[in-house]
């Protein structure tokens, strides 16, 4: 359960500065990003002097890992970008760990999707590789909202015979992913994860495969502990990376859920919550927005 703080700022030992952080992972989207889904400007002087600290800084997004690593292409070398919710994870252009799905899984969804949207449903699926993303829909509206997330995307008219390695599949719900794409494939939860990863989005992986696995992974490779290790996030898809570090905070934007799991809170992604908690305990002057 997360603490009831007095304030949105939420940090134990924040006075003192002595926190011994050597690991912080930040979800993107409702997290470090303000709803524009800009990135705070203060974060480039920041990244610099923890850097000069010896602390890593990681991204964990379900935004593929090209699309991150354009967002991040000036401080890129040496940070480790956890993609695609876990299942793909790069340092400087090396794979560290991914988790593909049986083409045959993600055949079936696809096939899914389209009853879907045979039935009425205004949903597409995006068919996640490791080169790049594919799409069989080809309006504006939908294609709009992949460049959010999927720089490298390309549309295709059978995305069940792209030759990549599919590592998840992304449903896109133009209504609400949680009530309405989600229940809809009930039929993948025996076997595999369905996650509802924002309030148009639904991701499918492996049952191995999540931000928490991913992170658990790169502490046992770097010798770091849940103790050493911050994280922020605000969405379903945050709960298993949550679990994975003491300290854990839920951005006060958070969904419900997400605020009971995670042990303490920040600001919200509109009020610049994580540099203002990076700064707060690690002792850092906050750098101007």
């Amino acid at each position: 359960m997360p603490a009831t703080p007095a304030s949105l700022l939420d940090t134990p030992t924040s006075r003192s500065g002595s926190a011994d952080i050597r690991l912080i992972v930040t979800d993107m989207d409702g997290t470090l990003l303000d709803d524009a889904k800009r990135i705070p400007g203060g974060l480039w002087p920041m990244l610099a002097e923890l850097r000069r600290r010896g602390v890593l800084f990681s991204p964990a997004s379900g935004r593929q890992y090209a699309t991150l690593a354009r967002q991040f292409a000036e401080v890129a070398e040496g940070m480790v970008f956890i993609a695609e919710n876990g299942t793909y994870v790069v340092r400087d252009g090396v794979e560290l760990s991914s988790d593909p799905l049986d083409r045959s899984v993600a055949g079936d969804l696809a096939r899914t999707v389209r009853r879907l949207v045979a039935s009425g449903a205004d949903v597409g699926a995006v068919v996640c590789g490791k080169r790049a993303a594919y799409v069989e829909r080809t309006d504006e509206a939908f294609l709009a909202e992949v460049r959010k997330y999927y720089v490298e995307h390309r549309v295709v008219e059978d995305v069940t015979a792209v030759e990549d390695d599919v590592i998840k599949v992304a449903l896109f719900d133009f209504g609400s992913a949680e009530h309405t794409t989600a229940p809809a494939l009930e039929a993948f939860t025996a076997t595999h994860q369905v996650v509802v990863s924002g309030e148009h989005w639904v991701d499918v992986m492996n049952r191995t495969a999540d931000k928490g696995a991913a992170l658990r992974g790169l502490q046992r490779e770097l010798g770091i502990t849940p103790a050493q290790t911050m994280v922020f996030g605000d969405y379903l898809n945050d709960l298993q990376m949550l679990d994975a570090a003491e300290w854990s905070y839920a951005m006060s934007n958070a969904h419900p859920e997400v605020l009971r799991r995670a042990r303490h809170r920040a600001p919200s992604n509109n009020d610049n919550g994580v540099l203002r908690t990076v700064a707060e305990v690690l002792g850092i002057p906050l750098p101007p927005a």
